[in-house]
């Protein structure tokens, strides 16, 4: 951090002076009494602050110098006072123009002391908490003096110093080791800084234009200035270095501002000068053209001089930092050479400083090359291609290839660039590139394919030559013919692209270029009905389809909004008016499609594949916008619904038909009056067809029918299997219909194979509705089943004999998985609900209840559990479980350790990563709940709870820290990389948002060795680095809190001491909870005390189908205590934790 700075001396001598730019504890004195300075005695500095502070008010109540009126100014605001340049533009001037008018009249009357205010300006901008030593130049000391610019350290007084050349000065800046890795304003964090950086470089640009007419020619001020800037950009310390170049870098673009005035100022004087010689000779005043003439030659000398000083500052400053190892300098020179081609073209427009540009190009960080690529869009937009046609050919391909950019921000802006090339430079991008770029519309980053669908519609679809109407056509007919070109210039660019057949993905990145096309539902469909002005222009068979499937698109695009599998992290939040949009477009395409969706039903009622893609249409309805004038274009659509199934057995359209039905049905839908009852009639009709034709067919007891019969009776087994997977059609008897079907073929044979196969899925969608009725008994017990066959079948595959043959191989697919895991979550780990208010309920009956459901939720998690153990279910399934073990502890405490126990048995890092995963999803779900403000849900854990969660984990690990060395240095390394992801030492200095989690991580530094605690800091120090392990702020206070758990037995140092050191802001970090003693264990078993038939039963759930017949005997006394010895003796009471023994109740 940079300290307060104090007034800047005023005394200046002929030959020696001495500029403070220090806080009150830096260095007061010349480099002769730099030893004794740093041996003054606490007493001495506070002295010394009091003086400075004395020097201060004398001076702010006497000087009219340099910052009076600016003061004056700032104090009638009720502002602090401020007294050097650097306070008052730290304090963020709104009239920074006084405060430069009050220095030019310091620079006036005394201008060696106003400028060595600037120079300590620009030393204290740089963060320094050191001193500047000024020296006159003398000239016959120049050869010795050039030869001692040296930036070394004075091992004496443990400084560094730099001496340079300032002409007409020597100076000598000495600042403490440590600011090397220190802050510096312009890389702190915080609205304050940045806005000092803004007006940092406010200042430089304020400066040079009040002085462009008065102090700026006098060959000492700027020449000085210059000086500095280039000495002090070229030091190895990165405060001074970036700085500085900041600095020099907005100095040359405000000298270009002061040279294009002075071009302006010479244009208009030549064109005076040449009106007053045109003038005939009697009326021409020859003092006048004299007097011009003088004028342009001032202002032509002024103009050389000026491009002289920018020409030292670019060879001084810029091409020896344009490739500096920092890249935010690199970036910082890219930016301003860029402004300096843009606004002075005439001088920095050409080959000879492009080529920079083109070089940073290759630049390793993204920033340096989304500076360069923002720069030269500017360029080309400003019509300056003609100058940069070299660099365009020589440059072209790296252009082109940084759409391949791994930063998405930077290929973004490389696709834009090459728009503004494309439409500024005709001929440079060929056919080839244009097509490798339109590609990018379907690449999974939206931004960039939004990007290139934008340069895809103004390259093709907004191309003139499209809009050229035909001569006497109607307005309808233009507009038809112009979406039949874009149409089909979207075709051809479609069908070129082989490798992507993704409409959906191709209509989202052009929804925001080309929404007015893709909205244009009329349009769309004008091409698919007949037309008979235009029959010449009739679409084929395949560009129906691909129209069809764009419309589709468009349609689920303006209803659902644009989210697409691998296109952003997750669904927009959108805002009221957004909403509202969306629904106005919702509800015109609702009102459309519902009077013309019957026509093209009726039109392509033959092809299948067509109707599939319509029959969705009506589920993007919107139906609060829906009303019942439409109710004889609903009667057309459900007549053509109707017509369609009727006529069609596709699997696909009978279940997009079903699903039409659904939406058209529901209770909410305005036309469920009279869509319902057309549903009804039609599955009544089917019903009645079915059973007409299995009483001819199975009249003697046999299936007897012929071919014809039996496509009858498979199609309508189709079409009722696949409504009812929409919608429960219990009430019409299905399951009987396919029950005599298959009696049918178990008693006598004959049905064939497509019709037993359609009537079991009939059966089963038949038994699914049932199930979704029934109550929880069923559930639980179809859950038990489940996990009893799966268990089973893995119990066959380890006892499989090879000789046998090959085994029957399965895994539970993810979806399944997640199911049995949803179920026990939904029905284990809840709060049973007793009807306390009823007086017909005794309390035994309630306590006998309340076991009787305790104990079917045990037998179902020990169900799960078992699952798990035998590896039925990945172990990472469990992490769901083991988030529960404090919250139930009292009723499935034993059976989560012991799958906890068994998990380490089987792989002791799967093991420690699913506890990992556990602590971490349940802290990023805490982070989520405080973002949002909900600071009170309950479905949430608090952070104590996640706390106390981890410290029964750490007890899990028992006394054996040996056997769980890997496994508990795997968490740290885990939790380590989960803080500091993304975080950059140098150039991030704010704590990262998950620093918090390390106080739930230090739960688990006790149980580590001193070895691995070494190994562990040692891997923080590499992520978070020294500076950061040592910050003290309150921010880092968990960093502080876990170091110390790492290094209290490492060093050989009691933890108390650096947390009592280090956390004397928040003393509630300290307050560790405690290993509960033998007490408050039993007390602890007395309130999970269960039956013996209920925790036998778990216990018996819970081992191997190997072990299941035998029954374990219970841990004997000597068995108990040896578990609770180590190799130094029994350990005291107070350490037994109730996670780390069994008790005997």
């Amino acid at each position: 951090m940079i300290a307060e700075p104090t007034l800047l001396s005023r005394s200046v001598q002929k030959e020696n002076s001495v500029v403070d730019v220090s806080s009150c504890a830096s260095v007061h004195h010349v480099s002769s009494e730099r030893n004794e300075n740093r041996q003054k005695t606490v007493r001495g500095k506070r002295k010394a602050r009091e003086c400075s502070e004395n020097a201060k008010r004398k001076h702010s109540k006497s000087s009219n110098g340099s910052l009076g009126r600016a003061e004056n100014e700032q104090l009638k605001n009720g502002d602090v006072e401020a007294v050097t340049l650097f306070e008052v533009v730290s304090m963020g001037r709104s009239a920074m123009q006084a405060v430069v008018d009050d220095w030019i009249d310091a620079y006036t009357v005394d201008r060696d002391t106003a400028l060595l205010d600037l120079i300590s300006f620009f030393i204290q901008c740089s963060g320094c908490k050191g001193m500047v030593t000024a020296e006159m130049f003398q000239s016959k000391q120049g050869t010795d003096v050039m030869s001692k610019m040296v930036e070394d350290l004075d091992e004496g007084t443990g400084l560094q110093y730099k001496k340079f050349l300032a002409f007409p000065w020597i100076l000598t800046v000495t600042w403490p080791l440590d600011m090397d890795s220190g802050e510096y304003p312009l890389i702190m964090s915080g609205l304050y800084w940045k806005r000092f950086r803004s007006h940092f470089c406010e200042f430089v640009s304020v400066l040079v234009a009040q002085c462009q007419n008065s102090v700026i020619f006098d060959g000492y001020l700027l020449n000085t200035l210059i000086s500095l800037l280039t000495e002090l950009s070229d030091s190895r310390v990165r405060a001074f270095r970036h700085t500085c170049t900041l600095a020099a870098v907005k100095l040359l673009s405000a000298l270009v501002n002061v040279a294009l005035n002075l071009t302006v100022s010479v244009d208009n004087s030549q064109r005076l000068y040449e009106v007053e010689l045109a003038k005939m000779a009697s009326k021409r005043a020859s003092q006048r053209l004299d007097r011009i003439q003088r004028k342009i030659s001032e202002l032509q000398d002024r103009k050389f001089e000026i491009e002289n000083m920018m020409d030292a500052i670019f060879k001084g400053v810029f091409l020896k930092r344009y490739r500096d190892v920092i890249p935010e300098i690199r970036a910082i020179c890219m930016e301003e050479l860029m402004v300096w081609m843009k606004l002075y073209s005439s001088v920095f427009l050409n080959d000879s400083y492009l080529k920079y540009v083109g070089w940073m190009m290759h630049d390793k960080q993204p920033d340096v090359r989304l500076k360069c690529v923002l720069g030269l869009q500017g360029l080309y937009q400003d019509q300056s291609s003609s100058k940069m046609d070299l660099f365009t050919i020589r440059f072209k391909e790296r252009m082109i290839s940084m759409t391949l950019d791994k930063d998405h921000e930077v290929a973004i802006q490389a696709v834009r660039l090459l728009m503004v090339i494309s439409q500024s430079c005709e001929d440079v991008l060929s056919p080839d590139d244009h097509k490798n770029i339109f590609q990018f519309v379907y690449c999974s980053h939206r931004p960039l394919a939004i990007t290139a669908g934008e340069f895809l519609y103004n390259r093709l679809l907004s191309n003139p030559e499209l809009s050229r109407p035909r001569e006497g056509a109607s307005d309808q007919d233009r507009h038809r013919e112009l979406v039949l070109a874009r149409v089909r210039a979207l075709i051809h660019f479609h069908t070129e692209s082989e490798l992507h057949q993704h409409v959906l993905y191709l209509v989202d990145s052009l929804w925001d270029s080309a929404g007015a096309l893709l909205k244009d539902w009329t349009g769309l469909t004008s091409l698919l009905l007949p037309h008979t002005s235009c029959q010449e222009q009739a679409l084929s068979s395949a560009e129906e389809a691909f129209v069809i499937e764009l419309m589709l698109a468009s349609v689920r695009q303006a209803a659902e909004g644009p989210l697409l599998s691998g296109r952003g992290a997750g669904k927009k939040v959108i805002n009221t008016k957004e909403k509202k949009l969306q629904t106005d477009v919702c509800a015109k395409l609702t009102e459309h499609f519902i009077k013309v969706l019957p026509e093209l039903l009726s039109k392509y009622s033959e092809d299948a594949e067509k109707l599939t893609s319509f029959l969705r249409i009506p589920q993007f309805f919107q139906m609060d916008s829906c009303d019942l004038e439409n109710s004889q274009y609903v009667q057309a659509l459900l007549a053509e619904l109707e017509a369609v199934v009727d006529r069609h057995t596709d699997t696909g359209l009978l279940e997009m038909a079903a699903r039409s039905y659904q939406t058209l049905c529901a209770q909410d839908s305005p036309w469920h009056p009279l869509a319902r009852p057309s549903f009804d009639r039609l599955i009544q009709h089917w019903t009645n067809t079915l059973e007409t034709w299995l009483g001819e067919s199975l009249s003697s007891g046999c299936f007897t029918a012929n071919e014809d019969n039996t496509l009858e009776i498979l199609s309508t087994l189709k079409k009722l299997t696949a409504f009812n997977l929409a919608q429960d059609l219990s009430k019409w008897s299905l399951y009987e219909l396919g029950t005599k079907l298959l009696e049918a073929e178990i008693k006598h044979g004959g049905l064939p194979t497509e019709v037993t196969i359609e009537a079991l899925h009939c059966m089963c969608s038949c038994i699914l509705w049932k199930l979704n009725t029934f109550g929880e008994g069923v559930t639980s017990r179809a859950f038990m089943c489940l996990s009893d066959v799966l268990i089973a079948h893995n119990y066959q595959l380890q006892m499989w004999d090879s000789s046998a043959g090959t085994p029957l191989l399965y895994t539970p697919d993810p979806k399944l998985q997640k199911a049995l895991l949803s179920f026990v979550l939904e029905h284990v780990f809840t709060s049973p609900e007793l009807d306390t208010h009823s007086s017909k309920v005794s309390e035994s009956e309630c306590g006998e209840g309340r076991l009787e459901d305790l104990h079917r939720r045990r037998n179902l998690l020990a169900a799960y559990c078992k699952l798990i153990v035998h590896s039925v279910l990945e172990m990472s399934m469990a992490a769901e479980v083991f988030k529960q073990y404090v919250k139930y502890y009292n009723d499935f405490g034993d059976i989560i350790k012991e799958t906890l126990n068994r998990t380490r048995q089987m792989d002791k890092i799967e093991s420690a990563r699913t506890l990992v995963q556990c602590l971490q999803q349940l802290y990023l779900r805490l982070k989520q709940e405080q973002d949002r403000g909900n600071t009170c849900s309950s479905r949430v854990q608090t952070y104590s709870s996640i706390k106390e969660l981890a410290r029964r984990f750490s007890l899990t690990f028992g006394w054996d820290q040996i056997k769980s060395r890997e496994s508990l240095a795997m968490i740290h390394r885990d939790g380590i990389e989960f803080v500091f992801k993304g975080f950059v030492q140098q150039s991030e200095k704010h704590s990262p948002p998950y620093i918090s989690y390390l106080t739930i991580l230090s739960e688990f530094s006790g149980k580590l060795l001193k070895p691995d605690k070494k190994t562990i800091y040692s891997y923080l120090q590499k992520f978070a680095g020294e500076q950061v392990i040592n910050n003290r702020e309150e921010s880092w206070m968990p960093l502080i809190y876990y170091r110390a758990s790492l290094m209290g037995t490492a060093e050989g140092e009691d933890a108390t001491s650096f947390i009592s050191s280090d956390t004397n802001k928040q003393p509630s970090l300290t307050n560790r909870s405690r290993s509960p003693s033998m007490k408050q264990v039993n007390s602890e078993g007395d309130q999970r005390f269960l039956s013996p038939s209920t925790e036998s039963k778990a216990n018996k759930l819970l081992k191997s189908s190997e072990d299941s017949k035998v029954q374990p005997a219970p841990l004997s006394r000597e068995q108990w205590t040896s578990s609770l010895v180590t190799d130094n003796g029994p350990r005291g009471s107070d350490e037994v934790d109730v996670d780390t023994v069994d008790i005997d109740v």
